[in-house]
């Protein structure tokens, strides 16, 4: 992990390049650093009327988030790229020394907890006096508290929340005032990311044959424009109560069967770049979402030979492009099963080269190989370092919308 911080430290004025016109190379497949179309503030036309979106993001890249990466050593960039899951029922010795080893920015809560605030909020407590953060910069903390089967945070201090389902039955204003209460009790507790909504478009004659949405009731339902209003309500409830989201999971886990969390390989054999059901993330986009999150499927009719997660096309030209989105892209877990035909060194690299921002580790046994395997690559690659320097600076531009980081 050691290397010299001389040969790896982008300059503040070639990163703020980097981040309006261009300073680095020219953008590859095998090392692609972002390009000015994608890290620009400024709009670039979409590729199809189903897809876009006009909003702009408030996460987006700027100059001084783009200093306070640059003023990190390598390894510190790299661990804001990070979020290391942990168990809500509490920290073990081995969570503790990856968290600080790792230098880890951000932590993710797994597990089914009913323990209730009180407890939770000792949790996050100690998570973050785990982690080892630099000067100016505080943890992420996150959980996936979507409602129905998937709401890990129970108990005195948590509402019940309803399905998303059930939670498409309310008007958008409602939802997003549930959303809002849902989202202060979180913040409560210090909890302050929730990776929701679910965006995923289920047709109806999937319903009970779709094993990651549909049967577990997770989606708003098959109408693509009552997802994108859903999901977008959903969202700007979340951000009233100062807490960050993540729509999930582009380009859409709604018509495959498997479920990438046990399945080695599943495959969507429909969806296509300009298609309707991308609607629901396109909501979720224009009421600034803070991040959106790749599956690790496949899309035999956008990129048949590589997962969405690891895809420039999925990343780069449908989601940065088409779809204009300038926060931050993070990965499903790259731990679950879909994945782990690859060493955790090349799934961690492949999908940075792919465009991809922030690394979800469900097993905490991968971050060292992951950590190392970033670090040597930077070390051989003066692109890929000015990648990884200018995905900390958009991890950071979201921490410091959400108070996890003075960029000033």
């Amino acid at each position: 992990m050691l290397t010299t911080r001389t040969h790896l430290l982008v300059s503040t004025s070639c990163l703020a390049a980097v981040l309006s016109t261009s300073c680095a190379e020219p953008v590859s497949v095998e090392d692609p650093v972002p390009s000015a179309s994608v890290l620009s503030t400024s709009r670039t036309a979409a590729a199809s009327s189903t897809t876009s979106n006009s909003s702009t993001h408030s996460s987006a890249p700027t100059p001084t988030c783009a200093a306070l990466a640059a003023s990190l050593t390598m390894p510190q960039r790299v661990g804001q790229l990070l979020m290391v899951g942990v168990s809500s029922g509490g920290l073990t010795t081995r969570d503790r020394g990856v968290l600080a080893k790792s230098q880890a920015g951000s932590v993710i809560f797994l597990g089914n907890s009913r323990a209730g605030a009180t407890q939770i909020r000792r949790l996050t407590r100690s998570a973050r006096a785990a982690t080892a953060t630099p000067r100016k910069i505080r943890t992420l903390l996150a959980v996936d508290q979507e409602g129905g089967k998937v709401q890990r945070l129970r108990g005195r201090g948590f509402s019940t929340m309803p399905s998303a389902l059930q939670q498409a039955k309310m008007s958008n204003t409602k939802l997003a005032q549930n959303a809002r209460v849902w989202g202060r009790q979180l913040k409560a507790v210090g909890i302050d990311a929730d990776l929701a909504p679910v965006a995923d478009v289920v047709p109806r004659h999937l319903v009970s044959v779709n094993q990651p949405i549909g049967v577990l009731k997770r989606g708003y339902g098959p109408d693509p424009s009552v997802v994108a209003r859903k999901a977008g309500a959903f969202v700007r409830g979340m951000d009233r109560a100062g807490v960050a989201t993540s729509a999930k999971h582009y380009p859409g886990l709604g018509r495959v069967r498997g479920n990438t969390d046990f399945s080695s390989k599943v495959v969507d054999s429909t969806t296509t770049r300009a298609d309707a059901s991308l609607r629901g993330f396109s909501g979720a986009i224009s009421a600034r979402v803070d991040m959106v999150m790749a599956s690790s499927a496949y899309y035999a009719k956008i990129d048949r030979n590589r997962r969405a997660v690891f895809s420039p096309i999925v990343l780069q030209q449908m989601l940065r492009g088409d779809q204009r989105f300038k926060g931050v892209i993070i990965s499903d877990d790259l731990s679950a099963r879909a994945v782990l035909d690859l060493a955790p060194g090349e799934r961690a690299v492949r999908f940075l080269r792919a465009g991809g921002d922030l690394i979800i580790v469900g097993d905490p046994r991968s971050v060292s190989a992951m950590t190392s395997a970033i670090v040597t690559r930077a070390k051989l690659s003066r692109q890929f370092a000015a990648g990884v320097t200018a995905r900390a600076t958009r991890v950071l531009a979201l921490k410091a919308r959400r108070g996890l980081a003075h960029c000033r």
